[in-house]
């Protein structure tokens, strides 16, 4: 993991809201269903660069509260539905990164995370603002956390 400071980007997408108390019951979790309409309705300019990006944003409180999840990108070639779109603010982040199977291998990074931030006296706090995951390519996400 590191800290990196970083400049403000658009993304457009869809949303929802959610917790993560929901999303560790199969019956209630929403976002794996959110990617999986995003990638259905959006088409996404991977030549020319464009990547994809889940945003949590709109934290109630903390981990346990509720919070929103939009599932977008930085530039849209088409799409059949109407998106929204947001901006990841500019400030410090402090980034974990993950390779391999999706979407386990972001699981398995958010798992990092919290043991992290739960941990004895971690060097960072979580803001709860907005926080990112960036998918570099289909192995590779780069998860920011947004710091006080």
């Amino acid at each position: 993991m590191k800290t990196i400071n970083v400049a403000a980007k658009k993304i457009k997408g869809m949303s929802i809201r959610t917790t993560n108390a929901y999303e560790m019951n199969p019956d209630t979790a929403k976002i794996g269903n959110l990617h999986q309409r995003f990638d259905d309705v959006v088409s996404v300019d991977y030549k020319n660069g464009a990547r994809v990006y889940g945003v949590y944003y709109d934290y109630e409180s903390d981990a346990n509260g509720e919070f929103s999840v939009l599932s977008g990108a930085d530039h849209i070639e088409s799409s059949s539905q109407e998106l929204e779109e947001i901006t990841l603010p500019a400030g410090d982040y402090l980034v974990f990164e993950a390779e391999g199977e999706m979407p386990q291998a972001v699981i398995d990074c958010w798992v990092q995370i919290w043991k992290y931030f739960s941990s004895d006296n971690p060097s960072h706090q979580r803001a709860y603002t907005t926080d990112y995951e960036h998918y570099k390519n289909p192995n590779e996400v780069d998860v920011y956390i947004a710091l006080k």
